[in-house]
């Protein structure tokens, strides 16, 4: 009972029980590339070109390899404000609010962020705390890590070496 309790209390923090409003959370600048932001510097003034197509004259550079058979730039990226991002519904969202437009579809580890289960935050346990952005970790076009080659085992203690 004192455990169903407490998971209760958790989920009604972190706004995700029905009906519970959102918590905006404290975190740093995105990560972004030298040079690209804000987006509207160069997108201003063209027309919003919606055609799924390999990117030939800017961000050839990004190969979107996250989904890619079912997403395109504009999924997450607003076509009219380049500028912010956008929900499924259509609701614009900061990137400094990324975080919620990656949890539309990885809901659990959205959950698990706001825990301080996935990702890292610095701050108090019980009081103020700035996360990490989910782009601060993880590329949004190209999310998994990379694979890296293993390190060799630790030496057990006979076989240290003293330097003394």
């Amino acid at each position: 009972m004192l455990s169903r309790l407490i998971e209760l209390a958790a989920l009604s923090v972190v706004g995700l029980g029905a009906g519970v409003a959102q918590i905006r959370l404290e975190v740093p600048p995105p990560p972004f590339s030298e040079g690209i932001y804000p987006c509207s510097n160069c997108h201003a003034g063209m027309p919003v070109d919606r055609k799924r197509r390999e990117l030939a004259a800017m961000h050839t550079d990004i190969v979107l390899k996250h989904d890619a058979e079912h997403r395109w730039c504009l999924d997450c990226h607003d076509a009219t404000n380049r500028d912010t991002l956008h929900l499924a519904s259509g609701e614009p969202v900061p990137f400094e609010e990324s975080y919620r437009l990656c949890g539309q579809c990885h809901g659990e580890k959205l959950r698990d962020w706001r825990a301080g289960i996935h990702g890292r935050r610095i701050g108090n346990w019980n009081g103020a705390k700035s996360y990490l952005l989910c782009a601060h970790c993880h590329n949004p076009h190209e999310p998994r890590f990379k694979a890296i080659a293993p390190k060799p085992a630790p030496k057990p203690p006979g076989e240290i070496r003293r330097t003394r």
